[in-house]
């Protein structure tokens, strides 16, 4: 890899790239927050909008800097619980996202398999038949889900000792809309930096690809399993030079500066906790 040229690249991004990109962000940590949402509505919980999306944002960001178990579960059971809920209801609010996140996932990725438009079959030694049939199976979880939740008699679900009701299908339908949008918008970060180079299927194949390599390794960050899925995905489309920059941006902009801000906004919360308590 020539860093000259990596560092050149970077160096081509405008005020206005950067700007809709940060936005672009934003939006995606909004809907994902959404998802605790629905589960303060699913819970019925009273705690204010501007906790709970407080709560969501900050845990979104360690959990895509440094892994679920730190992020998406620690942070969200340590703010909550000081926030007065129960660590049953906390439970529940979190399962409600983690199912919000990737049941979208499952209806874009299998779109992407049964399409054929992406060739992955050489590199995972598969046939395209066996990823047409993998897709569709994917494409059946948010239809059985959305239909579990509008017909089912049974409510009350355990999956390893811990209770699960059913939401009412409008609530399911709002979890699966809003994962598919925030999916899409964070595929739209990594295409808007690499400047149409690659068309937005393939940016958002690479994306879905990546996302689950990251799960799979349990590398924090997903540092180095991003870029080495992008750089296979997408070779011969684009230069390594322009792609890696851009990766690099993606990550300054969807990883780093959120981490920042939720630093910031993480110590403010604590410091107001413990006023309250003193108080």
């Amino acid at each position: 890899m020539d860093w000259t040229q990596v560092g050149e690249s970077l160096t081509r991004y405008t005020v206005s790239q950067l700007v809709v990109a940060m936005l672009l962000a934003a939006s995606s940590y909004t809907l994902y927050a959404s998802f605790d949402l629905i589960g303060r509505r699913y819970t019925r919980h009273l705690l204010s909008h501007r906790a709970v999306l407080s709560t969501a944002m900050v845990s979104y960001a360690f959990n895509l800097n440094f892994g679920a178990l730190v992020g998406g579960v620690g942070f969200r059971y340590r703010l909550y619980s000081r926030l007065g809920l129960r660590t049953a209801v906390i439970t529940r609010v979190l399962g409600m996202s983690m199912l919000g996140n990737w049941i979208g996932y499952t209806v874009l990725l299998g779109l992407v398999f049964v399409s054929g438009a992406f060739e992955i079959g050489h590199q995972a030694r598969l046939g395209k038949e066996a990823l047409r049939v993998f897709g569709s199976l994917l494409l059946m979880a948010a239809p059985a889900y959305l239909a579990l939740c509008l017909v089912s008699r049974r409510r009350e679900w355990i999956v390893k000792g811990i209770p699960i009701d059913l939401p009412n299908w409008r609530l399911a339908a709002l979890q699966l809309a809003f994962s598919v949008a925030n999916w899409l918008v964070i595929a739209s970060i990594p295409y808007l930096l690499l400047d149409g180079a690659v068309n937005y299927s393939t940016v958002l194949a690479a994306l879905l690809l990546a996302a689950i390599a990251g799960v799979i390794t349990h590398v924090p960050a997903g540092l180095g399993v991003v870029e080495a899925v992008f750089l296979t995905v997408l070779k011969g489309q684009v230069d390594e030079a322009p792609l890696l920059a851009a990766l690099l941006a993606y990550r300054a902009v969807y990883y780093l500066l959120p981490l920042t801000l939720a630093g910031v906004i993480y110590v403010s919360m604590e410091a107001r906790l413990r006023g309250g308590a003193r108080a």
